[in-house]
């Protein structure tokens, strides 16, 4: 199974047009949500396109390919116009014999931990830096920002096929290759 990995759209239609373009260009079968969809956050600019509105009709049209977690910018009223839940805060995957720890990052991160085994993944959101680091015990992953990159980092997402793990640029291709 292929799995497309975002995160952080806060709202913008437009960068998410372009995900759902790629989505449709991988193949992927799922799509992992690591939160902040609608809401742009009282810290960030208004990204570019920023259609809450569109960007719920679109997430809608796809919600049987959905998973997704909750971030620190979901609230109740966004799950009451969302048409799959947007309110976990947190989903357990599987890779082989590896847990990967999805969520949004403003609770469980490097600095507050969630139960992990040796080799196991905590993937999230929420700095808006793609990242893989690999630890003594675990390893960290985030895919970047759909709309907001920080820290001149790029409009990206992540693939996990198998051992897998591809972090991409919603505007020019590969930009690293992760096999665990």
């Amino acid at each position: 199974m292929k799995w497309m990995i975002a995160s952080d759209i806060h709202g913008s239609a437009a960068y998410l047009e372009k995900l759902l373009e790629a989505y449709k260009q991988e193949k992927a079968d799922r799509m992992l949500l690591l939160g902040d969809l609608l809401y742009h956050g009282p810290r960030n600019d208004l990204p570019e396109g920023y259609q809450p509105k569109r960007v719920i009709e679109l997430l809608n049209g796809m919600k049987d390919d959905i998973l997704c977690v909750r971030g620190n910018c979901e609230a109740e009223v966004d799950q009451m116009v969302l048409e799959f839940p947007v309110m976990a805060e947190y989903a357990i995957l599987t890779a082989g014999t590896r847990m990967i720890f999805a969520t949004h990052g403003h609770v469980f991160n490097e600095k507050n931990l969630p139960p992990l085994h040796k080799g196991d993944i905590l993937l999230h959101g929420h700095t808006h830096v793609p990242k893989c680091v690999a630890h003594e015990n675990y390893i960290y992953m985030n895919p970047g920002s759909v709309s907001i990159p920080k820290e001149n980092s790029y409009h990206g997402y992540m693939t996990w096929e198998g051992s897998d793990f591809v972090w991409k640029d919603l505007e020019g291709g590969v930009r690293n290759e992760v096999i665990v």
